[in-house]
């Protein structure tokens, strides 16, 4: 998703496989060429995106909706193959972590039969896929989950195991948890359903806001306990990765300690 409708402007965020958007209207009177459309993403998220990207969502056939059987992976990536073998043919797909996708058949042991976006159907391994969780994880089971993904490159705008930056990996972290943020830091910092916290009263889970200043916020991410934080930075090293708060830059960045309520 782009701030504007050309390819070489910058990212602002991504809509990931088999995620519902809505195309919606621009502010203003913006003239985009028809290859473009101005979407928004399940979390209010708006962008322009390449309208070949998409197919068109009917009623009668909304991907991954009510009534389905639905898979989510839970590995960093998985391939979708046109046959269950990994050795006959190419990967049709390779998807990233919490893609959904349409369970129609399993052969009772490693694959499951699952239908894409498009309508075609694929094979995907059981060991990479599990079925929609119905709860929360924990607070130490979201942390757990955040150190799967160690070493996964910083992406700007990302918001998948492919890479993410700083502010779509803690809100990814918190959406397992049941917690659904803003997608930028500064909104997430200032957002209704978090409460501020003390440093000195830091709980794993907390989550970490760095800037000039509280105004001023460029960076995200979570406390986990004996004063380390996960986070994706560009810092030394960019990728998903574990820092003590009391090295600096950290310790004179930090402007903003915030609790899920």
């Amino acid at each position: 998703m782009y701030s504007v409708a050309a390819l070489d402007a910058d990212v602002v965020s991504q809509a990931i496989y088999g995620t519902t958007v809505e195309q919606i209207t621009p502010k203003g009177r913006i003239q985009a060429p028809e290859e473009w459309m101005y979407i928004k993403t399940p979390d209010d998220y708006p962008g322009w995106a390449r309208r070949d990207e998409f197919v068109p969502l009917h009623q009668k056939e909304n991907y991954a909706g009510e009534g389905k059987h639905l898979l989510v992976v839970i590995n960093r990536t998985a391939n979708v193959y046109r046959e269950a073998d990994v050795t006959t043919h190419a990967p049709l797909l390779t998807l990233p972590f919490e893609t959904t996708l349409e369970e129609t058949a399993a052969d009772g042991k490693r694959w499951f039969k699952v239908r894409l976006v498009d309508g075609h159907e694929g094979w995907i391994q059981s060991g990479d896929v599990q079925e929609r969780p119905t709860g929360p994880l924990s607070i130490d089971e979201t942390i757990a989950l955040a150190k799967k993904f160690l070493g996964v490159t910083y992406t700007w705008g990302g918001r998948s195991s492919f890479g993410y930056d700083c502010s779509g990996f803690t809100q990814m972290l918190m959406r397992w948890h049941g917690v659904y943020m803003p997608r930028d830091a500064d909104v997430q910092a200032a957002w209704s359903g978090v409460v501020a916290v003390d440093r000195k009263e830091l709980k794993p889970g907390d989550l970490l806001f760095f800037g000039s200043s509280p105004k001023e916020i460029t960076h995200t991410g979570m406390y986990i306990g004996n004063g380390e934080f996960i986070h994706d930075t560009t810092n030394s090293h960019p990728m998903v990765q574990i820092s003590r708060l009391d090295d600096q830059p950290w310790t004179k960045m930090l402007v903003a300690c915030r609790r899920p309520k």
